[in-house]
């Protein structure tokens, strides 16, 4: 079995590998297709898509993972015919503009790398500063070699080139979510995005073509409303997409369209202005993505049991009112439970053992019914249960099962003792077109609950 896990663990590692490679490699190639004559690439995502991978895959950072990601810039530069002193300066400079980034984004905690925090996006501004700076130094020493520029042009350009690259790539790789969840940002239940939600990423593709027609300094603004109006719509990973398809429009758009009225100087402005319009969308996605999962964290808990994880007294309330409101030609069931000298088990073993006990017999009932029938917690150890669409006799044979199950069923605890529990139930029918209200059909099997525990409990009473 242990033999089986590591093969596993090295067969993952080798596919995450091969990944880092085929990704890096690709955003190489993209790089040189954008790269003007005698300037350095409008975009290059390798070194963000690189450091990203390592971030996200924190298994392949090793010194294999990095020789795997540097043979990929070394074969790309091989394959385009660069000189070998111009593909060993570059990828140099490279490989030092992620290894500063990633040795300060490495200490962040999950929530960071993961964007699941705002100050997520101030710490991939300061990386990116950080890796930018650092290809800076190399940059300003390398420019009069390669592009017979100044070492203070090259400082400059190369600083503010790397920092729209992180800023504009590295986001997409941080949000992607785990195939798993990837599908469900378009499935059409519960879809992160809905058919009526793709309006502003139309508007978002709109507002690019607009500013490639009109041209002027002011254009690369026009798509800032449509990627504010996208990230109070989509998740992170969305907008983090959006924002990439504008930043790569205008990179690639602009020195094309007007190379040759745009300086040194216009070129740096673009760069700089597309980095600095590429964080807002981002930052209030990652807000709003928070504030949402916060609201859904505090629906959850006014519907919840906190230890038990079932439904809650205001739970049971709401959905069985409306469940018999919409079915009144079904009958149904109502339990009320209560687990035997329960007090006992808290002054025994103590209060950590009784929890135990609620979550293992909540698991037990759960087992023994239906999917479509509702188990909450009213307090205590006590709990009441809505048996659905159910006649009264497969009703009853439901409460004699839980009742068995939870009587024969060991529970240990985490200190390995072993105990026994019982549970009494009182079950009261609820006939077709019934006219009672929840509170009263409650109250009848609370009572056959109480003649349950008066009769010697471990037993199922039924209200007359």
């Amino acid at each position: 079995m242990q033999v089986l896990a590591q093969e596993t663990v090295k067969k993952n590692e080798l596919q995450h590998l091969v990944i880092l490679f085929t990704i890096v490699a690709a955003g190489c190639f993209i790089g040189v297709l954008s790269r003007p004559a005698g300037l350095l690439a409008s975009i290059w995502p390798a070194n963000a898509l690189m450091l990203g991978i390592l971030l996200r895959l924190p298994g392949i950072a090793t010194p294999l993972g990095w020789l795997v990601g540097a043979s990929a810039f070394v074969m790309v530069d091989l394959i385009i015919g660069s000189s070998f002193q111009k593909n060993i300066l570059l990828n140099l400079t490279n490989l030092l503009s992620i290894s500063a980034s990633y040795l300060y984004l490495r200490r962040l905690s999950g929530q960071y790398i993961r964007l699941k925090h705002p100050n997520a996006i101030i710490h991939i501004m300061i990386s990116s500063f950080i890796g930018g700076f650092a290809a800076s130094l190399l940059g300003a020493y390398l420019n009069p070699i390669l592009f017979n520029a100044s070492k203070l042009n090259g400082f400059s350009f190369w600083w503010v080139s790397e920092i729209v690259n992180y800023v504009a790539v590295l986001p997409i790789i941080l949000a992607f979510p785990k195939w798993r969840n990837f599908k469900k940002l378009f499935s059409t239940r519960n879809a992160a995005v809905r058919k009526h939600d793709y309006i502003p990423a139309i508007t978002v593709a709109l507002s690019c073509l607009g500013s490639a027609l009109i041209g002027g300094p002011g254009a690369i603004a026009f798509p800032v409303l449509a990627l504010l109006w996208s990230a109070m719509v989509y998740p992170v990973y969305i907008t983090a997409s959006l924002t990439l398809f504008c930043s790569l429009a205008t990179l690639l758009i602009f020195p094309s369209v007007s190379s040759a009225e745009l300086s040194t100087s216009g070129l740096f402005s673009i760069r700089l202005g597309v980095s600095v319009i590429a964080i807002a969308p981002i930052l209030l996605s990652i807000v709003i993505g928070r504030n949402n999962q916060l609201l859904s964290d505090l629906r959850y808990l006014s519907m919840h049991d906190p230890l038990t994880g079932i439904f809650n007294r205001a739970a049971f309330f709401k959905y069985t009112t409306k469940l018999l409101q919409g079915r009144q030609s079904q009958p149904h069931a109502i339990m009320m439970l209560d687990l035997d000298h329960f007090k006992q088990v808290n002054d025994t073993y103590g209060h950590s053992a009784g929890d135990k006990v609620l979550v293992e017999v909540t698991k037990i009932i759960n087992q023994c019914l239906r999917s479509n029938d509702i188990l909450s917690r009213m307090g205590g150890e006590e709990f009441v249960v809505l048996v659905a669409d159910c006649p009264f006799k497969n009703a009853a044979e439901i409460a004699e099962r839980i009742r068995h199950t939870v009587e024969s069923a060991p529970i240990e605890l985490d200190d390995k003792q072993v105990i026994h529990t019982t549970i009494s139930i009182g079950v009261n029918e609820i006939k077709v077109n019934n006219t009672s209200t929840i509170e009263q059909l409650l109250a009848k099997a609370d009572g056959a609950l109480y003649l349950s525990k008066k009769q010697g409990r471990n037993r199922v009473e039924f209200a007359s």
